[in-house]
């Protein structure tokens, strides 16, 4: 009867109790969720609530019904902690990893409970969509600081390091602009930088410069994309880079300018825009901001940018022909 009432008062009473049996369908043997909800009247009133009107909600709880545990927490419904904090609490959580497999899980889990939070505050109109964007952004920007520290240690321990060296992840698109969604990938770009001289690693097995550095982004993304029973992190977006696919993973510093200055596309000009640092070396991303910065500000004959503009639109109108009227994004002027 509890179960009845508690979802008569949700949005959506039959949705919510069809996603409910599929929640308990999923649920691994043993788990005691009659005895939890029984215990917790707030958790079944919760429960129902998000079953009846957050479809994504309701399938992050199905796939992960160890959330529950996450909302009888005594600050989830407070304020969302900042970039620092959630950084220093995803690397508390990874020190009781046992193995690199278990660290990658550990993030999972970790990202999926801070996401449901912002879904829970945004349904319950604790928060709106720019702050939300935002916090979603810092989400994905301590789990890809904390992750590259994990993986350059793990390269490290075969092929040294790059004395010297430095490296920044640059966050563009929704990442770099924070204001991203659930369900957002990541758009990155890997610049590094060594000292003139330097030819390789040092350590037992030592990689060229580049190589180096292209390993380091490759596990990077491999640690946000990779499939594990706890699911995927991110989906990764490396086509921003200079040259696109055709491009190296990971870009010099050297290349980088030299590419903006003399070979890049408008379109890609207009990415810059929201490039930002997401993690790694605080000097190099420095100096790439301030490399940016003068290739936006430097002068652009107007007609030629009107036409690149113009000419990019298209493009995207002709691959997106038959837009449905709630798909913003590339409706015109989305």
């Amino acid at each position: 009867p509890g179960l009845l009432g508690a979802f008569a008062q949700s949005p959506n009473p039959d949705a919510a109790f069809l996603r409910f049996d599929q929640f308990l369908s999923r649920l691994p043997a043993g788990v005691q969720v009659f005895s939890l909800l029984y215990q917790n009247p707030p958790l079944l009133a919760f429960l129902a609530e998000v079953m009846g009107a957050a479809p994504r909600l309701a399938d992050l709880i199905a796939r992960h019904p160890g959330l529950l545990d996450a909302v009888l927490s005594a600050d989830f419904f407070e304020a969302f902690p900042t970039r620092e904090a959630l950084e220093r609490e995803l690397r508390r959580a990874l020190a009781r990893a046992r193995d690199h497999q278990d660290e990658l899980d550990i993030a999972r889990r970790w990202a999926n409970e801070r996401k449901f939070q912002i879904g829970v505050q945004l349904l319950r109109g604790t928060i709106d969509a720019v702050p939300a964007g935002a916090a979603f952004a810092d989400i994905a920007e301590a789990s890809i600081a904390t992750l590259l520290d994990l993986v350059e240690k793990e390269l490290a321990r075969t092929h040294g390091r790059i004395p010297g060296g430095a490296a920044v992840v640059l966050g563009m698109g929704k990442l770099g602009g924070r204001e991203m969604t659930p369900t957002s990938d990541l758009d990155l770009i890997l610049i590094y930088e060594a000292p003139e001289g330097v030819e390789g690693s040092d350590g037992p097995r030592p990689l060229a410069v580049s190589t180096w550095y292209a390993r380091l982004c490759q596990r990077l993304v491999t640690a946000l994309t990779a499939l594990t029973p706890e699911g995927r992190l991110y989906e990764v977006d490396m086509r921003l880079r200079p040259s696109g696919n055709a491009g190296p993973a990971a870009s010099s510093f050297d290349s980088f300018r030299r590419y903006h200055a003399e070979s890049a596309w408008t379109w890609e000009h207009m990415a810059l825009t929201r490039a930002r640092p997401v993690a790694g070396d605080a000097s190099l991303a420095a100096r790439v901001m301030e490399e940016i910065r003068r290739v936006l500000a430097r002068p652009r004959d107007k007609e030629r940018l009107v036409l690149d503009v113009a000419e990019m639109r298209e493009k995207m109108a002709a691959a997106h022909p038959d837009v449905p009227q709630w798909e913003v994004k590339h409706r015109r002027g989305g």
